[in-house]
């Protein structure tokens, strides 16, 4: 039994749940639709490898100040169903199911907020996620985040964290992810995997011997 370890967003998601977060809260009246440029310019950042964090999840979690965990769980649910079920890559599922069918133990690790990260990982039937975690006073949401971001080297800390506390290894690991933002993390695990990897990430994986992989929601005939 081995690890398989997925990033989330445009690996196991086509697109950013944040991203979608944002947009479905705004078009409920529970964001202000003055959020959404600046919430691009920093998803850029992002993808680019050159966001601060930090301010992208103070700046992202503006909606979420003062909320009980419980309303944003209720907002979470019909989220998960109507905007992320329909962009899980078919080849995403696939790939969870050939590691459940080699019994390895599955793990879905993202540098997006663990409110996020733990509905979709379970929704998708992973019990172990990581996401950024969210500081929270009595059950209400503070607005800021605490711990080591699992983002860029962070995610590599996070894992190795867990890992001692599940009495796990990278034994055999399994690495899936699309971003140049993961290349420590692929680095860490024995099998690598670049999802519709960019042109940097892609240079990269080719130059080490990363397998590429091309998911997609219509899958073309042969």
């Amino acid at each position: 039994m081995a690890l398989g370890i997925f990033d989330m967003d445009d690996t196991l998601v086509d697109g950013d749940s944040a991203n979608l977060w944002l947009h479905y809260l705004v078009e409920r009246g529970l964001a202000p639709a003055e959020m959404l440029p600046r919430e691009a310019e920093l998803l850029q950042a992002y993808r680019d490898g050159r966001v601060d964090m930090h301010e992208y999840m103070r700046f992202a979690l503006i909606p979420l100040r003062g909320l009980r965990q419980e309303t944003v769980q209720n907002w979470l649910a019909p989220f998960v169903e109507e905007i992320i079920l329909p962009r899980i890559f078919p080849q995403a599922l696939r790939q969870l199911e050939w590691h459940r069918a080699r019994q390895d133990r599955l793990l879905v690790i993202s540098a997006t907020g663990e409110h996020l990260v733990s509905a979709i990982a379970r929704r998708l039937g992973v019990a172990d996620s990581i996401g950024i975690m969210l500081e929270t006073h009595d059950n209400c949401y503070s607005g800021d985040t605490h711990g080591v971001l699992s983002y860029r080297e962070g995610k590599v800390t996070r894992l190795h964290d867990w890992l001692k506390n599940e009495n796990e290894s990278l034994h055999g690991s399994y690495g899936y992810s699309d971003s140049l933002n993961d290349v420590p993390l692929l680095e860490a695990v024995e099998h690598r995997h670049a999802i519709n990897p960019d042109a940097t990430l892609r240079r990269i994986a080719q130059e080490r011997g990363w397998q590429v992989l091309s998911w997609q929601h219509t899958v073309q005939q042969a």
